[in-house]
């Protein structure tokens, strides 16, 4: 059965949602079933620009067309978070602390002191991080790498993984489940939560670079006043 067919959904009638992404992830839950939620969503962790805001609920709306069940929509998708998850710790173990801090010794303005200011706060709230950044836009990708640099418990990892995954993922499964052909709504409403995320993120950077300068150019100022 066809997921846009059954459903009679018109493309332009939501935008951009129904458009690549969406279109794409159709394609592969149409060819495969529930296993290609999975994959969809496995790929959307290596390749963050794909949206779990749009896949997901896609996912919902899809068994709620009988094209699988709502268990099997569940089951895959957090599967397919956790071993995109798990490829991203591999290649942050991959890297190790002493490659990552020589990588980090060349970046202008990024001092090992910041490098070892960040090691400090993981080893606190890591397993905190690793949880609720599965439920963050972006970072639900980007963490699973410092987890394994920092060489995190595997379980642990793939157990908090797990549960973080499936609470996000259900509140998206269930909302285009129940949402049905207007499942798109989500879509639109998690992309605003990821703005205002995108936004804090470079408000961030901002701040940060701003204040890496502003030392900078003291210590050199210091320095020149010491030589002379």
């Amino acid at each position: 059965m066809s997921i846009l067919t059954s459903a009679s959904v018109d493309p332009s009638s939501s935008g951009s949602a129904l458009g690549g992404v969406a279109e794409w992830a159709v394609d592969i839950m149409e060819a495969i079933g529930a296993p290609g939620a999975g994959l969809a969503i496995a790929l959307e962790n290596l390749f963050p620009p794909l949206p779990s805001e749009v896949i997901l609920p896609l996912a919902g709306f899809a068994a709620s067309q009988g094209n699988f069940s709502l268990v099997a929509a569940l089951v895959w998708t957090t599967l397919g978070s956790v071993v995109g998850a798990l490829a991203l710790y591999g290649l942050g173990a991959w890297l190790g602390r002493d490659r990552m801090r020589a990588i980090v010794a060349k970046v202008p303005l990024v001092d090992l002191e910041d490098v070892d200011k960040v090691e400090a706060w993981f080893e606190r709230h890591g397993y905190k991080a690793v949880f609720f950044g599965r439920m963050i836009p972006i970072f639900r990708s980007l963490i699973s790498i410092p987890a394994g640099i920092e060489k995190m418990p595997l379980l642990k990892f793939a157990g908090l993984t797990t549960a973080g995954s499936l609470i996000w993922n259900s509140i998206f499964v269930f909302s285009g489940y129940y949402l049905g052909e207007s499942w798109h709504i989500v879509e639109e409403y998690a992309g605003v939560f990821q703005k205002i995320v995108i936004v804090a993120v470079l408000v961030a950077g901002i701040w940060y670079l701003t204040v890496k300068i502003r030392s900078y150019r003291r210590r050199k100022a210091q320095r020149t006043a010491e030589e002379s």
